[in-house]
C-alpha cells in the first residue's frame, strides 16, 4: 500500500474549499449547501486534487513547501512531502504514483515519486511556472510560464522540454477536452488558447467581457467542464463572473454573476451544480447550472482558493 493510502471514504458528498488566509479547508456538505467544519491543514493551501482511489486529498501548502495528504474519513493530514519553495500547482500521472510540481521560485517543474516521498527529476522551465497538467496517457506534462508567456511540452521518459507553445500573456491553468485539445487561460489578456494536442499548435482563441465590465478586470484562471464534455466553465477573475463556453464551437454562451474575483470552480458529478471559490468575498457561489444562475453563497474562509468535490 502507498504511504498515501488511508481509509475508504469515497462519495460522501462533501465539498472541499482551501482558504489561504486561514491555512484551512472548507468542509460542505452538498446536500444541505452548510459548512460543517474548518480544519486546519498547513500554511497556505491553494491547488488540490482528489488522489485516484478518492480516498485523499493533495492539497499544495506554499508556505510550508510542501504536499500533504489529507484524508477524507479521518478528517486528517496523514502525510507530507517536501517539494520544494512555494508550490502552488500540480498534478497526478494516471497511475497515480508520480506527482509533477510547478516550482515558481526555481523555475522547474519537479517530479516525485509518491510512494517513496522522493524527488525523481526536476526539468528546468520558463519563469514562474504555474499550471501542470499530466496528458491522458501519461507520457506528455504541460507546464505554464507566467513570464515567458508559453506552454512547455515535456517528455518524463527524456526529462526534457520537447516543445514550446507561444500564447497568450500570464498563462495559468489548463482544461483537457474530449476532442484533444487543451484549453490554457491567459489572466492578463483575458482569454483562452485552445491547443491541438496532436501538433501542438494554437487553434484559436476564446475572448471574454462580460457586459458592463471593463477588460482589464478580465482575469480567467480557473476553468472546470461538465460531465458529458459539452461546457468548459471559465473563472473571470476580477470580472466576478464565470463564462459559460460552448466546447465544440469554442462560443461563449452566457456569463454568471458570482463573488468578488472568482478563481478556482468545480462541477458536481451530476453536472447540476457549479461551486465557485471567491477569493475577494471570502465565500463561494453555488451556481445551479440549469437555470445558469448563483442559487446560494457560502462563507467560507479567507481567500479561498481551491475546489473539490467528493461525490
Amino acid at each position: 500500500m502507498l504511504p498515501f493510502a488511508g481509509a475508504a471514504a469515497k462519495d460522501t458528498g462533501r465539498i472541499v474549499v482551501s482558504s489561504e488566509k486561514d491555512n484551512a479547508v472548507a468542509i460542505i456538505d452538498a446536500a444541505k449547501s452548510e459548512v460543517l467544519s474548518s480544519p486546519a491543514v498547513c500554511k497556505r493551501p491553494r491547488h488540490m486534487q482528489l488522489t485516484p482511489d478518492r480516498t485523499q486529498i493533495y492539497i499544495a501548502c506554499s508556505d510550508d513547501h510542501r504536499v500533504v495528504a489529507w484524508d477524507i474519513a479521518s478528517g486528517k493530514v496523514v502525510a507530507r512531502m517536501d517539494v520544494g519553495e512555494d508550490p502552488e500547482a500540480f498534478d497526478l500521472s494516471p497511475d497515480g504514483k508520480t506527482i509533477y510540481v510547478s516550482n515558481e521560485e526555481d523555475s522547474e517543474l519537479t517530479a516525485f515519486d509518491v510512494g517513496t516521498r522522493k524527488k525523481a527529476f526536476a526539468v528546468k522551465v520558463g519563469g514562474e511556472p504555474e499550471g501542470v497538467k499530466v496528458s491522458a496517457d501519461g507520457k506528455l506534462v504541460y507546464v505554464t510560464s507566467e513570464v515567458g508567456n508559453v506552454v512547455h511540452v515535456i517528455d518524463p521518459a527524456t526529462r526534457k522540454v520537447v516543445k514550446n507553445v507561444p500564447v497568450g500573456k500570464r498563462p495559468r491553468r489548463f482544461l483537457l477536452t474530449p476532442a484533444g485539445e487543451l484549453w490554457v487561460s491567459n489572466e492578463l489578456d483575458g482569454s483562452v488558447s485552445v491547443i491541438r494536442t496532436s501538433d501542438h499548435t494554437v487553434q484559436g482563441t476564446i475572448s471574454f467581457l462580460p457586459q458592463g465590465m471593463r477588460r482589464e478586470d478580465v482575469t480567467p484562471v480557473g476553468m472546470a467542464l461538465s460531465p458529458d464534455g459539452k461546457t468548459a466553465y471559465v473563472a473571470l477573475g476580477r470580472a466576478n463572473h464565470v463564462a459559460v463556453v460552448d466546447v465544440p464551437t469554442r462560443t461563449v454562451k452566457s456569463y454568471v454573476l458570482v463573488g468578488k474575483r472568482a478563481y478556482g470552480l468545480a462541477v458536481s458529478r451530476d453536472g447540476k451544480r457549479l461551486y465557485v471559490a471567491n477569493g475577494l468575498s471570502d465565500d463561494m457561489t453555488i451556481v445551479d447550472t440549469a437555470e445558469m444562475k448563483g442559487i446560494k453563497t457560502l462563507k467560507v474562509g479567507r481567500v479561498p482558493y481551491g475546489v473539490v468535490i467528493d461525490d
